[in-house]
C-alpha cells in the first residue's frame, strides 16, 4: 500500500473547504491512503483501491466507520459480506475480523476512533 504522507495529519487541509474524493487519485494495482487526521483519540485515512485490490482478513482494536466515496467495495465482517456503493457507509466492530476487496475501483474515508 504506497502512503502519501508518512501517518502524519495532512495539516495543511486545516480551514480549507475541500472534496475529500478529489484529495487522493487512483493508482494501477495499487492502494493508496492519505492521513487526514492522527490523533491520539482517533484518525481519518482517505484510501484509494483499484479494482481487484483489498485488505486482507485483519482485526483492530476500535470500532472503524467506512464511508464510500466512489465506486463499490465488497466488506466481509465476520464472515458476512455487504457490498457498499458510493453513499454507503458500515461500521466494522473492534476485534472482529473485517476485510475490504475493490469490487469495481473505489474511494474510502476510514474513520477510527480510539476509546
Amino acid at each position: 500500500m504506497k502512503q502519501d504522507n508518512n501517518q502524519t495529519e495532512d495539516k495543511n487541509l486545516t480551514g480549507r473547504v475541500v472534496k475529500p474524493i478529489d484529495l487522493l487519485d487512483y493508482q494501477e494495482a495499487s492502494v493508496v491512503s492519505r492521513m487526514i487526521v492522527n490523533k491520539k483519540v482517533g484518525t481519518v485515512t482517505l484510501f484509494a483501491f483499484d479494482e481487484g485490490q483489498g485488505l486482507s482478513e485483519h482485526t483492530a482494536p476500535f470500532d472503524a466507520l467506512v464511508h464510500i466515496l466512489d465506486g463499490e467495495a465488497e466488506v466481509v465482517i465476520s464472515g458476512k459480506t455487504s457490498l457498499l456503493k458510493a453513499g454507503e457507509m458500515i461500521i466494522m466492530p473492534a476485534n472482529e475480523p473485517h476485510a475490504l476487496k475493490a469490487v469495481k475501483r473505489f474511494k474510502m474515508l476510514l474513520i477510527m476512533i480510539r476509546s
